[in-house]
């Protein structure tokens, strides 16, 4: 390990030394002139330069390689030359588009996001979409009133979260730099971010922002000994002001009904002392929970969190997989009489650091459909009204908000959107350690690259001008808050000749419906009847 990073290190630098190198050699050695004083200032000049990179602070790819990460932006200036000839188009998702990667990367920088020339979206193509305006536009409300009041009769100490919040992403997954990045951008512009799974770390606590703290199988930051829930553990840091919401995660987009290994060699101190387990040995993230088997018992742990938690909102994150079983948790919550303060919604095309392939493509329902289904299953159980829902799941632009909040949504989550602002370039390399921005690393010379006051000023920026554009949509729609997007204000292209508004393309059940057993989607009804409070087990195949 140490001869590769040495390499990794050599490979980085050897731009910038040869630079050095050789323009001693011009400056000293016999060449005919002008040619060897030219030289010599030509390659003095690029050591300077690269002197220039290691203590600049506003780019993250020359600070970890410099002189030749100056080649990243001479390509990055005529790639829209290139791409128009030769290369890929704005529109090919992989996974983000240039054209979503370029509208953060102008909004975290505070540059002008606006297209001229037109759309280049297809319009005439299936599957486009767009909100319809009004004759009387309203006057745009102010971004900051885009707050979502979270927490039922249940619940003692009610959170009012934005509209748009940081995604789970763990410190482990995350270095310690962009953590903080984010955590300074969520103060400064007062939103959440989720801690992911690894637990809260110092760097989450740094800068005080809002904290949702996410309890996972692994008990990360509340454990025992043996891996299992430690209440005492628990309370001591649910306590804390800056931690503003409970997140019991069931599953995620990316690699649902998964566990996870950090193999030993990675359980640094840091991440030792954070997730609570002892450093140098493996670290095992089971797929499911050890403190309850059946919805009932679910219910009742979310009750013993809200309770040790002194009353903050509790809720859970799932991917949906087989409905009845969100649908048994639904049957458990009328059982009991435990209503979970908020849902959050993954996608199966969520994002993570890594995982295999046919998990993180074939593998959990994707974030449309699984919202639609959470959504309906709430409001055919009469407690809909009492729940709120986020969702997660490839969310960028303020169109996307307002997609999801038409479907069903109460606010969204972001993950991959704010790595992008704290400098992310979709390099794909999130597990290899071997990141080249520095985001997505433990490397410390490389997370040397973020230099987190700027960065965390990208990340609020990205933020703000993100719900401003949704304001000025929803405005143009003859709108007041996110919360006025209903499913008619939005449409999609089914064919060539064909639009249907959402309320028409997608099946939405009448308050209580479930209850009454009127069966007017078969789906729905079918699922209801399979699902049963005492156990994850469908009825029909008990």
């Amino acid at each position: 390990m140490q001869a590769i990073h040495k390499l990794s290190l050599v490979s980085r630098y050897a731009a910038f030394a040869a630079c050095i190198v050789l323009a001693v050699l011009f400056l000293l050695a016999p060449v005919a002139e002008p040619w060897g004083t030219l030289l010599a200032i030509l390659f003095g000049v690029l050591s300077l330069v690269g002197v220039h990179d290691l203590v600049q602070d506003r780019h993250a790819v020359t600070r970890n390689y410099p002189v030749i990460g100056h080649i990243r932006y001479l390509v990055e200036a005529v790639r829209p030359e290139l791409r128009q000839y030769l290369f890929e188009t704005d529109f090919e998702k992989l996974p983000f588009s240039r054209q979503e990667r370029s509208l953060v990367y102008a909004r975290a920088k505070n540059e002008p996001d606006q297209r001229p020339f037109g759309t280049l979206d297809d319009t005439y193509a299936t599957g486009y979409e767009f909100i319809g305006h009004s004759i009387q536009p309203a006057p745009m409300a102010d971004p900051a009133t885009f707050r979502i009041p979270i927490g039922n009769d249940q619940c003692a100490q009610p959170y009012a979260g934005s509209v748009l919040n940081i995604s789970a992403m763990s410190f482990g997954a995350l270095s310690g730099n962009a953590i903080r990045a984010l955590n300074k951008g969520a103060k400064l512009g007062g939103f959440a971010q989720d801690t992911g799974e690894g637990s809260i770390s110092a760097y989450h606590r740094e800068f005080g922002g809002d904290l949702v703290w996410q309890i996972a199988s692994g008990y990360f930051g509340c454990r025992t000994e043996d891996g299992r829930f430690s209440p005492e553990r628990f309370a001591a840091q649910a306590a804390d002001a800056q931690v503003k919401m409970i997140e019991l995660k069931l599953s995620q987009g990316a690699k649902p009904g998964h566990g996870g290994i950090l193999p030993a060699h990675k359980v640094s101190p840091e991440i030792a002392q954070t997730r609570g387990i002892p450093v140098g040995r493996e670290c095992v993230s089971p797929a499911s929970h050890s403190s309850f088997r059946t919805p009932i018992q679910m219910m009742e742990f979310l009750a013993t969190l809200r309770e040790l938690s002194g009353g903050k909102p509790v809720g859970f994150k799932l991917a949906i997989g087989q409905p009845w079983e969100f649908m048994a948790i639904v049957k458990a919550m009328l059982a009991t009489g435990i209503v979970p303060d908020f849902v959050v919604v993954d996608g199966g095309e969520g994002g993570t650091g890594a995982a295999p392939l046919e998990l993180s493509s074939h593998v959990g329902v994707p974030m449309r459909e699984a919202l639609l289904l959470v959504h309906n299953t709430l409001v055919g159980a009469a407690l809909r009204e009492r729940i709120r829902i986020g969702v997660a799941g490839k969310i960028i632009s303020a169109f996307d908000i307002a997609a999801a909040l038409a479907i069903g949504a109460d606010w969204v989550n972001s993950a991959r959107g704010f790595m992008f602002a704290v400098g992310c370039i979709q390099s794909q390399s999130c597990h290899t350690n071997r990141c080249p921005t520095g985001v997505a690393t433990q490397d410390p010379l490389r997370q040397r690259a973020i230099v987190v006051p700027d960065k965390a000023e990208r990340v609020a920026n990205f933020h703000r001008n993100t719900v401003h554009a949704l304001a000025e949509l929803i405005a143009a729609a003859g709108l007041h808050h996110p919360s006025d997007i209903k499913p008619h204000h939005l449409a999609r292209r089914i064919s060539s000749s064909e639009i249907k508004l959402f309320s028409q393309l997608l099946p939405f059940l009448a308050q209580g419906e479930l209850l009454q057993g009127s069966g007017e989607h078969a789906f729905y009804a079918s699922s209801w009847a399979m699902a049963r409070a005492d156990s994850f087990v469908p009825a029909l195949a008990a």
